[in-house]
């Protein structure tokens, strides 16, 4: 143990400050300051303890998301049986979906929801109609009429159901004509 430095100008400032605060216990008398506690001069000030440096979070890199999955193309060739019965309105369509009246986001609930029915009922070939294509122009593509048809085969190839699809054919006329679609889907 060291020899007791005795209290700076500070401490014994801080030290009557306290002292005055405090009531004495009955029958005792307050305590004051040391008697002889000897001053000890100014010292030069301290320079000021720089704290260590803040630890800066290493950000890693950007996660950058995840790419796109591929447009899934459509265009596979059914054998000649399928595609001689399908342009001559022979094939009777297992499910439809009919989209007209819906905006875009319900048009895609419905589409997703109903290829998941017809998947669960074993459907084979799924009829939807979705109106004729119309010339839009992609900044209108939420409002004009034609907006559905227009991302139709974006929202089949980017879905969890662009495995399931065989091909996707124009309808026969009895079925909707170029108002509607056939998908064909692949069995299990």
């Amino acid at each position: 143990m060291g020899i007791p430095r005795g209290l700076s100008a500070e401490e014994q400032a801080a030290w009557a400050r306290l002292a005055q605060s405090v009531t004495p216990i009955a029958g005792r008398s307050m305590p004051g300051m040391p008697e002889k506690a000897p001053v000890m001069p100014a010292a030069a000030p301290k320079p000021p303890v720089k704290a260590p440096p803040k630890r800066v979070a290493v950000q890693a890199r950007p996660t950058l998301p995840a790419p796109a999955p591929r447009p899934v193309r459509f265009n596979s060739q059914l054998d000649s049986h399928w595609n001689r019965r399908l342009k001559a309105g022979q094939v009777a369509p297992d499910y439809t979906l009919d989209l007209h009246g819906h905006s875009l986001d319900a048009a895609y609930t419905r589409v997703m929801d109903g290829l998941d029915q017809a998947r669960a009922m074993g459907a084979r070939v799924v009829l939807v109609v979705a109106g004729r294509e119309r010339p839009v122009d992609p900044a209108d593509r939420g409002a004009k009429r034609g907006a559905i048809r227009a991302k139709l085969l974006d929202w089949l190839a980017v879905s969890h159901h662009a495995d399931s699809i065989s091909a996707i054919r124009r309808a026969h006329q009895r079925h909707g004509g170029e108002g509607a679609l056939y998908l064909v889907m692949k069995r299990g």
